[in-house]
């Protein structure tokens, strides 16, 4: 294992050139071998290395259980997103531009915080950008960190599985938003309980949020965005609430679901043909950057989740604001190098045309 470290940067450029040939399921493959132990020790943690050990169970499936308040809920917030559409015409301009500033930030507290700093520890980052991140990960309303972090780990170790918590095999509507809307396959729940989530548990602001989680949804993704434009610039009650609240809200999850769907679906595989997930642009632009899915499930630890950098990125740019201001540090990066010898090796050709 090489590793070049940049202090003007602060980045960590992680390479390899061994190789070995794995098997999963029926499935021959080779990879490139990076030493999943010592990258752990600047991370601290693999959780997010997939598991090839993992064999679903022999015998029929679990029977499906709705979760019947799901399914109303996210209906009834569907049905509020669509009747905010409607709204858009009637809204001040400072509404919609406020509304587009909470998606921002929300979703910020997605892919730059639960996802790419507690998720897979690719970068590391200070009291007050930490803060900041659950602030508007509360904003954003997809459970808190601890959880979000856990299902996401569970996902990547066991992805396209029976462990997979939204795992893409089921059909597009299961990895979108079937699977909150029925009980988690027992398999999701004993996986997810053999984490080791001590990072997580030890971050005093992640545990915060946790204890307080409901209160800080109420007030941050829903009262805030609905208050500021009715009182700073005396727009309708019913718009501020639809708007920047619902029809905000609405966009979110769905730009994080198709992540999960389309992103596992739709798209080339140049780094690795072998496995499910794709690369999205489109999945990006909306995502901020998080449709790079082929890259980042063969290379979860690098903070870019993409070897772009700022194209169709918007969080890979934001975590390097942070680092030219001193709230971040130690980006985590796999060489050029690597990446080619990965798309030589187990990629589908399509970088060559690209």
């Amino acid at each position: 294992l090489s590793k070049e470290f940049s202090s003007a940067s602060s980045t960590t450029a992680v390479g390899t050139v061994t190789s070995r040939v794995t098997r999963n399921g029926d499935a021959v493959m080779q990879k490139d071998l990076i030493n999943h132990e010592d990258l752990a020790g600047d991370r601290g943690m693999i959780d997010d290395i997939f598991d090839e050990t993992y064999r679903e169970k022999e015998g029929p499936k679990p029977p499906m259980r709705y979760v019947w308040r799901n399914i109303i809920l996210m209906s009834l917030l569907h049905l509020g997103g669509i009747f905010g559409l409607t709204l858009i015409p009637s809204a001040k301009i400072q509404t919609l531009a406020w509304a587009v500033l909470c998606f921002l930030v929300s979703a910020l507290g997605i892919t730059a915080g639960s996802h790419r700093l507690w998720s897979h520890r690719s970068y590391k980052a200070t009291l007050p950008l930490r803060i900041f991140l659950t602030i508007a990960n509360s904003m954003a309303f997809q459970n808190d960190i601890y959880e979000w972090v856990r299902d996401h780990r569970v996902h990547h170790k066991f992805s396209e599985t029976d462990a997979d918590p939204h795992n893409a095999m089921r059909g597009f509507f299961f990895s979108h938003i079937g699977w909150l809307l029925v009980r988690k396959h027992p398999d999701v729940i004993e996986k997810g309980q053999k984490l080791d989530l001590s990072d997580i548990k030890a971050d005093k602001v992640v545990m915060f949020q946790r204890r307080y989680y409901k209160p800080s949804v109420v007030l941050l993704c829903f009262t805030l965005p609905t208050v500021v434009p009715w009182y700073f610039w005396d727009e309708s009650i019913v718009i501020s609430f639809f708007i920047p609240a619902i029809l905000r809200y609405t966009i979110g999850l769905n730009a994080t679901w198709l992540v999960n769907s389309a992103a596992h679906m739709f798209g080339n595989r140049p780094y690795d043909q072998h496995i499910n997930p794709r690369e999205n642009p489109l999945v990006s632009l909306g995502a901020l950057g998080e449709g790079f899915h082929n890259y980042h499930h063969t290379f979860p630890y690098d903070y870019s989740t993409s070897e772009f950098g700022w194209r169709f990125n918007l969080t890979t740019a934001f975590i390097d604001l942070m680092c030219l201001l001193g709230l971040a540090s130690d980006r985590k990066k796999v060489s050029k190098e690597v990446i080619l010898a990965r798309k030589m090796r187990t990629g589908d050709g399509s970088h060559k045309s690209g």
